[in-house]
């Protein structure tokens, strides 16, 4: 499956301006999912969005809410967020440098790919990815993605640069009440040695490829053998499986025959068809003599 941009702008160092989309580095359907499936039905769970004493809503008429005091929400329109216009919407400028170990690791939130968009771009690329490279450096800068302004960190990955996401300063909650009642005092000497012993044995180069999911294994050994027995209880997918294009109709229907009764109006009834009449047979010529 083709990997999509989810930010497309310009990477921008100084007075430097790169074409650059960014995509994500994660895969999200790797490990094993399930559906919640009503078990009397075998029916799959859906969920709406509701009123009380209303039912379901159409998600055209969602508003973004602010929590006020007094059990109070300040409403905004839609536009009035869109209008806000910040440079971070299409610029990613890197405006600050440190060094590649001065960001602490819980800073750190998800990664993505930085990827030239031409051969124009590839050029200027390749430059920022040496020049950070060589000079043992990440970039930071913001820029707005998914409706937040991010900070992020850009470094060389391989061929290419990496981008990571970063919390901010408000959003890391303190350590100090949490380790606060570890006494603070030296290891016993002898421990700390055999400790250290233990550790120098099993360092080795990281290798992501020499750790796997235990527990998404045995997932899908359990799934395989369940598959395999056929006393497994089942549910069929039916509907659920794969939305029908019409569904929409249906819906729209729905709300129609809805909007129909709470004004006052009658839905129309079908008119019985008319039966035809049968067709008059020709008349027969009478045999000659």
């Amino acid at each position: 499956m083709a990997s999509r941009a989810v930010w497309k702008g310009q990477l921008r160092l100084s007075l430097v301006s790169i074409a650059v989309e960014i995509h994500s580095a994660t895969q999200p359907g790797a490990r094993v999912s399930f559906r919640q499936i009503h078990g009397p039905s075998g029916k799959a769970v859906k969920y709406e969005k509701t009123v009380p004493g209303m039912g379901p809503i159409n998600t055209a008429d969602i508003l973004k809410g602010y929590e006020l005091p007094g059990d109070e929400y300040l409403l905004l329109q839609p536009g009035e967020i869109d209008a806000i216009k910040l440079e971070t919407k299409k610029t990613f400028e890197l405006v600050q440098f440190v060094g590649v170990d001065e960001i602490p690791p819980l800073y750190y939130d998800k990664p993505y790919y930085v990827v030239p968009t031409d051969e124009l771009a590839e050029d200027a690329y390749r430059v920022v990815r040496d020049a950070l490279r060589k000079a043992g450096k990440i970039g930071l800068g913001q820029l707005t993605m998914r409706g937040k302004e991010a900070l992020c960190a850009v470094r060389p990955c391989g061929d290419g640069l990496l981008m990571e996401t970063l919390y901010y300063a408000d959003e890391i909650r303190s350590a100090e009440p949490l380790f606060s009642q570890i006494e603070d005092e030296p290891a016993d000497a002898d421990l700390l040695a055999v400790a250290t012993q233990l550790i120098d044995r099993k360092t080795a180069p990281f290798d992501a490829k020499a750790f796997k999911d235990h527990y998404d294994i045995a997932l899908r050994a359990l799934i395989e053998a369940k598959r395999k027995n056929r006393k497994t209880p089942r549910a069929a997918a039916g509907e659920d499986a794969v939305r029908p294009k019409g569904e929409n109709v249906v819906d729209l229907m729905e709300a129609l025959r809805q909007s129909l009764k709470a004004s006052g109006g009658k839905e129309a009834e079908a008119k019985p068809k008319t039966p035809r009449k049968p067709a008059a047979k020709p008349a027969r010529k009478p045999k000659s003599a």
